[in-house]
């Protein structure tokens, strides 16, 4: 019977060590897609003064570091580090990105309504921005789903999180989308910065839950 458990133990153990790896890639592929789409998307919103670009741009830079922080999490489950250092380094992450998720909505409010009422510089068409955002639309949904399915077989409240936050950065890619259309086939000017304020609500919701660690509720 001892034998059997053993088994039963280590083939766990080896579940889970196999699910870890395919979360520290994902983790790895989100850091490498959010770069490239960051830094593309903040340099098209300067050649093209898009401010919904640019905070598409700046969440997704943000979503890099968010990715970050959960690789480092699940590398350091194969060290020493007690569970109370864990949870501490959990909280402090967490209220870092919070509070920048915050520094962002506040940024973008406050450019989209400038350009909106006391701007007479607008936003200029931007076909590759459209691609972009099209090409998001398809890549974060994937690698959403795919770290839900990984958080669900690990139980990480942390990967779910960093889920969450793939898909708001596909919400974002579609409004940013729809901005970008509308300006680009009608000259609807005001379709950009009004595009980007409706960012606002969910990254202040989504960066209030982290600074708050409501997204950890149920760690234990």
């Amino acid at each position: 019977m001892e034998c059997k458990n053993c088994e039963c133990d280590e083939a766990k153990i080896e579940q889970r060590l196999l699910y870890l790896r395919q979360a520290m890639r994902l983790a790895l592929l989100t850091v490498a897609w959010n770069t490239f789409e960051g830094l593309a998307a903040l340099i098209l919103a300067f050649i093209a003064s898009s401010v919904a670009l640019c905070g598409f741009g700046l969440d997704s830079l943000i979503e890099t570091l968010s990715a970050i922080v959960v690789a480092w999490r699940f590398m350091s489950e194969s060290k020493t580090t007690s569970l109370i250092d864990q949870q501490r380094l959990e909280k402090s992450a967490a209220r870092c990105i919070g509070s920048l998720l915050l520094i962002l909505a506040l940024y973008i409010a406050f450019d989209s309504l400038r350009h909106l009422l006391f701007s007479s510089e607008h936003a200029r068409e931007s076909w590759f921005g459209v691609a972009l955002a099209m090409c998001a639309l398809i890549v974060m949904p994937l690698l959403s789903r795919a770290k839900y399915k990984t958080a669900d077989a690990l139980g990480s409240t942390a990967l779910k999180a960093d889920a969450f936050q793939s898909l708001t950065c596909a919400w974002l890619a579609g409004t940013t989308l729809l901005g970008l259309m509308l300006n680009a086939s009608f000259g609807w000017s005001w379709a950009d910065p009004t595009a980007a304020l409706l960012f606002v609500p969910a990254i202040i919701r989504e960066g209030l839950a982290a600074f708050k660690g409501d997204l950890c509720q149920d760690c234990h």
